[in-house]
């Protein structure tokens, strides 16, 4: 009775850890670091293995992705907001995360502007990309449930118009870049969802959108797997969308509304573009 009593303790305190450890996994996303003030910002790490968004992203193409491009932006973001910090002792939008960094690109001087629009969008832009797919072993059709569904219904028609539509847009897309799907404010400060596409590093994040959804069309994310057949990647990403995930970053930028930032995000609803 006794070694039974320890064993099974044991056995308790093994699963408590477990489930400790992947709720930590769950809510530690890659696109909570762009919320942070720091002096450097690190690779955030996958929330997933480099194998298990296979088949549909290669584990060779994800390694190079990651570890290669991503790695090469934080590098070249830290760089240049060094550079900027460095010079600019009394600038106040220098000092703040990448994320009001992003918001307020018209604030930065035009010396800078360039490589923080640049390394800094492809830092962000890359964090929200991870952070919306899961592995999926058993080749399920996943689909939004719930209220964002909902919502996709109310500003598309419905789930499959929707999602024919963002398809076309990443298969049309010119050149390098991704395709959104954001949440936006009205006048009365109730959602919206747009889908919106931009080019290079450019982040809807300046545009005073919050996105919740995205794929990266750049050649890099798939060439190594579909070579230049962008719509064979195009229909494989669909595959490893985790909906629960975008539900998530889209209740993740509902808190950050909530915790002390409302008059920015206000402002930024307010803008005219």
């Amino acid at each position: 009775m006794a070694k039974f009593s320890v064993s099974r303790r044991i056995a308790v305190a093994i699963f408590v850890y477990t489930v400790c450890f992947s709720v930590s996994l769950v809510y530690a996303l890659p696109y909570d670091d762009i919320t942070k003030t720091v002096d450097k910002y690190e690779l955030p790490n996958l929330p997933y293995g480099y194998g298990e968004l296979e088949p549909y992203i290669d584990e060779a193409t994800l390694r190079v992705h990651h570890l290669g491009h991503h790695a090469g932006y934080a590098s070249k973001l830290n760089a240049a907001l060094t550079k900027w910090r460095t010079e600019a002792d009394v600038d106040p939008v220098a000092s703040k995360s990448i994320l009001e960094i992003l918001q307020h690109l018209d604030q930065i001087p035009a010396t800078h502007k360039g490589p923080i629009r640049n390394f800094g969008g492809g830092y962000v832009n890359h964090n929200i990309y991870w952070s919306v797919m899961s592995s999926n072993p058993r080749n399920l059709t996943r689909l939004p449930e719930g209220e964002l569904l909902q919502l996709l219904n109310a500003h598309f028609g419905n789930y499959t118009r929707f999602k024919s539509t963002f398809t076309t847009q990443a298969n049309a897309l010119f050149g390098s870049g991704y395709v959104w799907l954001n949440v936006k404010l009205d006048s009365a400060g109730n959602e919206e969802l747009v889908m919106s596409t931009s080019v290079n590093q450019d982040s809807p994040i300046s545009d005073g959108l919050y996105p919740i959804l995205v794929i990266d069309v750049w050649e890099h994310a798939y060439y190594l797997k579909h070579q230049n057949k962008r719509a064979n990647h195009v229909e494989s990403w669909w595959k490893v969308v985790d909906w629960n995930r975008v539900q998530g970053l889209r209740s993740w930028w509902k808190k950050a509304l909530d915790d002390g930032k409302r008059e920015e995000f206000e402002n930024l609803r307010k803008r005219e573009f």
